[in-house]
């Protein structure tokens, strides 16, 4: 027994840093009043946030990334997509990008950010993925960094989405995700969803409780018998539901983004968000999972670093900050 109890005290910090290192945080650029990259690396490390993801190459924060051990996300956008199409391009794309900076600790490479069903982008991303994935095996990263693509919820047929068991991709979005997935379990490689139950609860009120998108909720039993605590794991299991229809049940699923506005409407107030980003942190850094996948932190992003003043659409969009430009947290969170 004496021997047993030793082995749990050396495996607890462990076990710590390992919840720790499933939080991760979103930095968007879309302000002009944001601390530099230097000062945003340092606020992760002190808050000790030890995973960014960003929304296009940026020097100065690879710069500020060297030697910091932070894991990144990095995504191309979807305008650069179709120029990718062409294998030396995305060639030039890893050496300029990734290989350039060996000090800079690469763990995704996000090609693409929520392509929908007839964007004139859904053409372009199965190759554009092949050719970085390519670049990437060429380079020898492969056992780093892998190549996957950033989607929403709304690849998920909305008639299908309830019960989570019922999720399968709608007819509009399978002919170009399918490819995409398939070539994601051959690979190895997560797919990224973007996950917000705010939205959800937002566009349906009438049938979603708020405290059900907060995590505060005692839960509910969908009518195949399963039993939700909260909306963030119906959503996600709605993916993997559609992962199993799509032959594709050993994909695992990083959740890319993920938060709550604390301005904007009447529900994006600094109390939901406070409330939903600590019981989301304190989740998926636990090993509860989710009832289609129990048993293990879910690896997550929490969106965003900060407030985006010149960010467009609804006025949520520039709210959904941890953070204030003057580096002030805006809610008192643990991240570890």
């Amino acid at each position: 027994m004496a021997s047993i109890l030793l082995l749990l005290v050396l495996l607890m910090p462990a076990l710590q840093i390992t919840g720790a290192q499933s939080v991760g945080v979103c930095y968007g650029q879309n302000g002009n009043n944001l601390p530099s990259p230097t000062e945003v690396v340092d606020l992760y490390k002190s808050n000790g946030i030890g995973r960014m993801r960003i929304y296009e190459p940026n020097d100065p924060t690879y710069q500020a990334l060297k030697g910091s051990n932070i894991e990144l996300i990095v995504t191309i956008l979807n305008d650069k997509l179709q120029g990718l199409t062409d294998a030396a391009a995305a060639t030039d794309w890893v050496q300029k990008n990734v290989q350039a900076f060996p000090d800079v600790k690469f763990k995704y490479i996000a090609v693409g950010n929520e392509v929908h069903p007839g964007d004139p982008q859904t053409q372009y991303l199965l190759p554009a993925i092949q050719n970085i994935h390519n670049a990437i095996v060429a380079a020898n990263l492969q056992g780093q960094i892998k190549v996957s693509t950033a989607i929403d919820t709304t690849l998920v047929d909305s008639t299908s989405a309830y019960p989570p068991s019922a999720g399968k991709y709608s007819d509009a979005a399978k002919s170009f995700i399918t490819p995409v997935i398939n070539f994601l379990a051959s690979n190895g490689a997560p797919l990224l969803v973007n996950v917000y139950p705010y939205f959800s609860y937002h566009d349906n009120p009438a049938q979603i409780e708020l405290a059900y998108a907060l995590f505060t909720s005692q839960g509910i039993t969908t009518p195949d018998g399963v039993k939700y605590q909260n909306l963030f794991d119906a959503l996600l299991d709605a993916q993997y539901s559609a992962l199993e229809k799509a032959n594709a049940p050993d994909v695992e699923i990083v959740v890319s983004e993920s938060g709550w506005p604390s301005e904007g409407d009447d529900v994006a107030t600094p109390q939901n968000a406070q409330t939903f980003y600590q019981n989301l942190i304190n989740h998926v850094k636990g090993t509860t999972g989710t009832p289609k996948r129990p048993g293990k932190a879910i690896e997550t992003y929490l969106f965003a670093m900060f407030d985006e003043n010149t960010k467009g659409g609804d006025e949520v969009e520039r709210h959904f900050g941890l953070f204030s430009p003057n580096k002030q947290p805006k809610y008192q969170l643990t991240f570890g």
